[in-house]
């Protein structure tokens, strides 16, 4: 609940009301593995993030949103589906986090490493112009094959969603070096507690990661 309910704020503050990984049907498929960002245990959720396990029941996000667009997508997740493969999405982060760097950066970081962990050697995503960047940079690339070079009006005609995955998740060799290092370090090992600068002022923040299965 801490999950749904965070997402649904952001995305009501930006006027989005339509938008398939914000569905809550998730909750029931027991290939979707959430991520959660808090300030203390079991504390309240200030950003978030889900990784959906293709298993040819249950369509990927991706899948639902695009679909009807290009019916091609279909066929991507379906050919890959055998060797494990999903999706990065719902990804989303609070105000009283915005701008420290412990948010949607680190968050992805850390759910593309438990992507690897539970098995998958692909992963799709849909993001949005304020979040590419971090996906490109993570080593994901556009799918060109699809939509309009990879892009799509969504969820709304007004907007645009650009279709990505990363075909080589074991190894990321277009990610950059410092965000490799970072997933290969979470991989290795998936519960360590790091320092990182704080944006907001000239202090450190604590962050502990427990991503073990």
């Amino acid at each position: 609940m801490k999950f749904i309910e965070g997402h649904t704020h952001v995305l009501e503050i930006f006027g989005i009301t339509k938008i398939t990984s914000a569905k809550i049907d998730w909750v029931l498929n027991p290939d979707v593995y959430a991520v959660l960002v808090t300030a203390e245990e079991n504390g309240k959720a200030l950003a978030g993030s889900r990784i959906h396990r293709a298993n040819g029941i249950n369509p990927l996000p991706i899948e639902e949103a695009v679909g009807y667009m290009d019916n091609r997508i279909h066929a991507m997740v379906s050919e890959r589906t055998p060797n494990g493969t999903g999706e990065l999405c719902g990804v989303w982060n609070s105000w009283e986090i915005a701008g420290l760097g412990v948010g949607s950066l680190f968050l992805s970081q850390v759910s593309v490493a438990l992507s690897s962990l539970i098995g998958l050697t692909t992963l799709f995503g849909l993001t949005a112009p304020a979040t590419h960047r971090n996906a490109v940079r993570g080593g994901f690339r556009v799918i060109t094959e699809i939509g309009i070079n990879g892009r799509f009006y969504y969820p709304k005609e007004d907007l645009t969603a650009t279709a990505v995955i990363t075909d080589e998740l074991e190894n990321l060799p277009l990610a950059i070096d410092e965000v490799r290092n970072n997933i290969f370090s979470f991989k290795a090992n998936p519960k360590q507690i790091f320092q990182i600068p704080n944006k907001a002022n000239d202090g450190f923040i604590d962050v502990h990661i427990d991503i073990a299965l």
